[in-house]
């Protein structure tokens, strides 16, 4: 048997309550969240699945029962809701969800501006619930690896490379958004960043896009990060951060990502049972909203109004 998990082993075995829960979105990330909420984690032992919403007509899965958005959001049983939709619907639903005074679990990105993310945390804090967006990026073995790497070296100029199969961005948000998690990583290794240029090049008719943004750490330093997204293109990642006492280029195989959607689920836990400081809560919004102001910056860089 395993170990539990560091953040497992910080909760009681015994919970007084369970929180009743709804899935909103079915796919990959929601039928992760659904399969771990119905294995026997520490975390899912306060959480009850009462069933999930999809806008296609599935029935049940797995035994789950597909309920009604509104009877999700009238249901006294439930109390929480995690989005797992796709990005453009996540402020919509927020707003429902929190005006009905149920907790939110969203996938990244929130929303696709930082105005709105804004305001759906302030409407949180009115009725007094957790509003918590999902960065499983930097739970991942390689951001560990790199952020041991990283700290207490002086970087020189630093890249990051990401390609991937054509995403739409309709509903999947400008590719700045949709890219989200690698600005965190970023923004998490080297400290808030600034920008200096961002391009776009596109081929609509070969569902080709590339996107170049500069940016710059507080100390001047330049990053570069690339988001590549076409037919052919494999999912993978390339960086190389040149620092002045040596160079890291791209990260070597540090094991398999085990359980990230479920790690992800007991800092939730940790927030709706009050285990979260201020502070720590206060330095994750400060870095989500500083990520989406840059995405939203980026995406007026490549696409000025008319």
């Amino acid at each position: 048997m395993e170990p539990p998990l560091k953040e497992e082993a910080e909760m009681n075995v015994e919970p007084e309550r369970k929180f009743g829960v709804v899935v909103v979105g079915v796919g990959r990330a929601g039928s992760v969240r659904i399969r771990d909420l119905r294995d026997p984690h520490a975390s899912s032992a306060y959480l009850n699945l009462i069933g999930f919403v999809s806008r296609r007509e599935l029935g049940s899965i797995d035994e789950v029962q597909q309920i009604s958005l509104e009877d999700a959001l009238s249901s006294q049983e439930v109390e929480v809701a995690y989005i797992c939709s796709e990005s453009a619907s996540h402020e919509g639903y927020i707003r429902q969800f929190l005006n009905a005074g149920k907790h939110v679990l969203v996938e990244y990105p929130m929303t696709l501006s930082r105005a709105a993310a804004q305001e759906l945390w302030e409407l949180a804090e009115q009725k007094g619930k957790i509003l918590h967006e999902e960065h499983v990026e930097l739970l991942m073995e390689e951001f560990a690896f790199l952020k041991k790497e990283v700290v207490g070296k002086d970087l020189l100029k630093g890249s990051l490379l990401f390609t991937a199969g054509p995403l739409e961005e309709e509903r999947f948000g400008f590719p700045a958004f949709s890219g989200i998690s690698r600005l965190t990583w970023l923004v998490s290794l080297f400290g808030e960043l600034s920008l200096v240029s961002a391009t776009l090049e596109e081929r609509k008719e070969d569902q080709y896009m590339k996107m170049t943004v500069c940016l710059e750490t507080e100390n001047k330093r330049p990053l570069t990060w690339t988001e590549e997204k076409g037919p052919g293109l494999k999912r993978n990642r390339y960086l190389s951060f040149h620092f002045k006492s040596g160079s890291l280029e791209n990260v070597p195989n540090v094991g398999v990502n085990k359980n990230i959607f479920l790690k992800d689920q007991n800092i939730f836990v940790k927030k709706l049972l009050g285990q979260f400081s201020e502070k720590e809560l206060a330095a994750e919004k400060k870095r989500i909203l500083h990520c989406l102001g840059l995405a939203e910056e980026i995406q007026k860089h490549c696409r000025p109004k008319k």
